[in-house]
């Protein structure tokens, strides 16, 4: 062949090769999104536990619907106050941290199925995949964030921020904080009024050292992981949510629900807890000298909390929080913290609850009051599914019906139904033919 036609060819590779090289970079710049074959997860979690959110209304313009990564990252940079941002069905492997800016905006799934939306952190080992950062009142809805190395949701809460509504998501092998709020300096105002509703936090396995390099044997020993992980929280209220498998390599991780550094006024309720290493955690051992306490005026009631081993509930330097009518179900609990108070909870109340297994295990030094608090042993005629965390009555039970004390701040059960003057002890209320009562 002539010289010249080697070169002709030579040169036409080259520029075929050019082309797929940038049509590669391309690819790369403007990720697409690929489908996904949306079911809810299968896990052993007892369905009656698990609640249907009510939907969101519809918005109001402006609205956006994206339908790859490029759109997504574009609109939230340019949204404006008041944006609603639906997403299309698919996977969005996210090549950065995602971070909303603006004050209302709203990132939402755009069929309300929140297995059909999922914000993939795993390709590119991102630390942080969602971020939400100097703005109010935005709505994180219907969609998953799952395999991220450290934070799924991160509010930046030293930047301002306020009244953050995470509601119907799916938050799947998060391994340090499925939701994180900082510590917040004195001159930021604390992180006040939002809410985290009608979520399903779960892992598939206990955390590895692979799963975070920052978590190492010379720190926290793979064991540095939580479910809703707040500081300085005021007002806030969790509700409604299931946890699920939130375990650290060795089962001593923190708290599936966590709210300490001087958080007030917030309300835990009807959370349903699963075989993690600690249910809810108000405060820890741990307090600075500027902190007065981790916990004040917080009320944890009616809560379903099952095989949790490092503690079911912990109350650690609070204040005049209030731990009622919770039912927890772990009767081989290896340390016998079904509840448990250490170092000073001073005006703290713990009443009407229903513990089968070890009885409140007081550690505290300051005045708390202990009241009606009953401990059972396991019996098949309980509860209906315990193991799955279902901890409805399953029976009616004398110790339990009709025995506990009445409390303005607790007038409903685990599903919502009225309590009267006489309570039963425990989250859950019995009533004749009650529609939440199914056995398995």
């Amino acid at each position: 062949m002539p010289q010249h036609l080697h070169a002709s060819h030579a040169f036409a590779r080259l520029i075929a090769s050019i082309a797929l090289l940038l049509g590669a970079i391309r690819c790369l710049g403007s990720p697409r999104v690929s489908a996904v074959h949306a079911k809810p997860p299968e896990l052993p979690i007892a369905p009656q536990v698990i609640r249907a959110a009510p939907p969101l209304p519809a918005p109001t313009e402006p609205v956006i619907r994206v339908h790859s990564v490029e759109e997504l990252f574009k609109a939230v940079e340019h949204a404006k106050e008041g944006t609603t941002i639906f997403l299309s069905p698919g996977r969005y492997v996210l090549p950065h941290r995602l971070d909303i800016c603006t004050d209302r905006v709203t990132l939402r799934g755009a069929t309300g199925r929140r297995e059909e939306v999922i914000l993939d952190g795993g390709p590119h080992q991102l630390g942080e995949l969602l971020a939400i950062h100097g703005c109010s009142d935005v709505v994180i809805a219907d969609l998953t964030i799952e395999n991220v190395r450290w934070n799924g949701i991160k509010l930046d809460t030293d930047s301002g921020v306020h009244r953050v509504t995470i509601y119907n998501c799916i938050l799947h092998n998060i391994w340090q904080r499925a939701v994180k709020g900082v510590r917040v300096p004195a001159t930021v105002a604390r992180p006040e009024g939002s809410r985290v509703m009608y979520c399903l936090f779960y892992n598939d396995r206990p955390k590895s050292y692979a799963d975070d390099p920052a978590d190492t044997p010379e720190n926290f020993q793979g064991n540095y992981i939580g479910g809703i992980d707040i500081m300085f929280a005021a007002k806030w209220t969790i509700s409604d949510n299931v946890f699920y498998n939130i375990q650290g390599r060795t089962r001593e991780g923190r708290g599936a629900i966590f709210l300490w550094h001087d958080s007030r006024d917030c309300i835990v309720e009807r959370n349903v807890i699963i075989n993690c290493d600690v249910g809810i955690a108000l405060g820890n051992s741990y307090k600075p000298p500027d902190v007065p306490v981790h916990s004040a005026n917080i009320i944890v009631r009616n809560n379903f909390i099952a095989q949790c081993p490092e503690s079911g509930i912990v109350s650690d330097y609070t204040r005049d929080c209030l731990i009622a009518h919770n039912t927890i179900f772990d009767p081989d609990n290896r340390l016998g913290r079904l509840i448990r108070l250490v170092h000073d909870n001073q005006g703290t109340i713990v009443v009407n609850n229903l513990l089968v297994g070890s009885p409140v295990r007081n550690e505290s030094t300051g005045e708390i009051r202990l009241i009606k608090n009953l401990i059972l042993s396991p019996s098949p005629d309980l509860f209906v599914d315990p193991k799955r965390g279902d901890l409805h009555l399953r029976t009616r039970q004398p110790a339990v019906c009709d025995v506990g004390n009445p409390l303005p701040q607790v007038i409903e059960d685990f599903d919502r139904q009225p309590r009267d003057s006489r309570p039963d002890i425990g989250a859950d209320e019995w009533i004749e033919e009650d529609p939440f009562r199914k056995s398995n």
